[in-house]
């Protein structure tokens, strides 16, 4: 199950091919080892790409990345079970635009209807995947499951990695979940807060109160360096009206409407004019209709055509 599901997408790359010529000895062989725990995690391959900033992807061969996805179909119903509602990071049915459409709404209700004043405080944890600790992780994990012959396999390929957690691994998307559930049940049932929304390393908490806010973040950077050894990054810090405009996710919120983030858009525009693959453009209309963004499709589509040599003309009238 853990093949078929992987596979999606990649039966082109070389090496899954190569994978998939001698699949049945593969599968069998990767069994044998889990079962006679002889197997090692392999080393990765490291590439950046830039998302929009350098991010440093360290990849695993296919067999590991199998069994990454193997571990994760059996983890992940055990430990989404214990996330809260407003985390929103890599779990099925949820994702960005859940998570951006609930800041309108908490915002809606704090502000009454946009009649009051609401505050949002953004962070931003510092250098996250690198700063996991492993042996706070594999305790947190020992929580909830108490086999050793996972808790060995986990192990294996959570110290696959010298330091924190790669880029790269499905498996570092559960246990980032995981890792900072921690700071999600301190903070709805310790700080007894209502509306928070967190999305990997990145939460906002919404208020009428901006002296409550700033005197949330000492407690919630104590908490971090103590419990999970981790820091707040101090110029992610930000608290701002919502109706001055809320960068989150790729979007900015404002009471009424909802636009791009101005890189995202030039960066789009920018691919546009580079591209000539109608997925792409698929990709960017769909990013598109989540926000406020007429003119900006409008200009897309322009762009687009005209590097495709496709004569267009499209009035808003049609377009609607």
């Amino acid at each position: 199950m853990a093949w078929r599901e992987f596979k999606c997408g990649k039966t082109k790359k070389i090496d899954v091919i190569e994978f998939q010529k001698n699949l049945k000895n593969n599968i069998f062989n990767l069994h044998n080892e889990l079962k006679n725990k002889t197997y090692e995690h392999s080393d990765y391959f490291s590439f950046y790409v830039k998302d929009p900033k350098l991010r440093l992807i360290n990849k695993a061969c296919v067999k590991d990345r199998i069994l990454h996805r193997a571990i994760f179909r059996v983890l992940y119903p055990i430990f989404d079970k214990t996330f809260i509602f407003d985390s929103y990071s890599c779990r099925i049915n949820k994702g960005i635009h859940r998570a951006v459409n609930r800041l309108n709404d908490f915002a809606r209700k704090i502000s009454k209807n946009n009649t009051k004043a609401c505050y949002v405080l953004k962070c931003d944890v510092r250098k996250f995947f690198d700063s996991i600790d492993q042996n706070i992780l594999i305790n947190l994990i020992k929580k909830k499951i108490k086999d050793e012959n996972v808790i060995w396999l986990i192990n294996k390929v959570v110290r696959s990695f010298p330091k924190g957690l790669p880029l790269g691994n499905i498996t570092s998307q559960l246990f980032a979940n995981v890792y900072l559930n921690e700071l999600d049940q301190f903070i709805k049932h310790k700080l007894k807060i209502k509306y928070y929304i967190r999305y990997c390393d990145d939460f906002v908490i919404l208020s009428n109160n901006k002296n409550y806010l700033e005197n949330l973040i000492i407690e919630i950077n104590d908490f971090l360096k103590v419990e999970l050894r981790l820091f707040l990054h101090p110029n992610k810090i930000e608290i701002r009206k919502f109706n001055q405009g809320i960068d989150f996710l790729g979007y900015v919120s404002f009471p009424h409407f909802r636009i791009l983030r101005k890189k995202t858009k030039k960066r789009m525009l920018k691919k546009a004019e580079k591209s000539y693959n109608i997925a792409t453009l698929i990709s960017f209309l769909g990013l598109l209709k989540h926000c406020n963004s007429f003119e900006l499709t409008i200009k897309l589509l322009k762009t687009f055509f005209k590097i495709t040599k496709i004569n267009f003309k499209l009035t808003k009238k049609k377009y609607i």
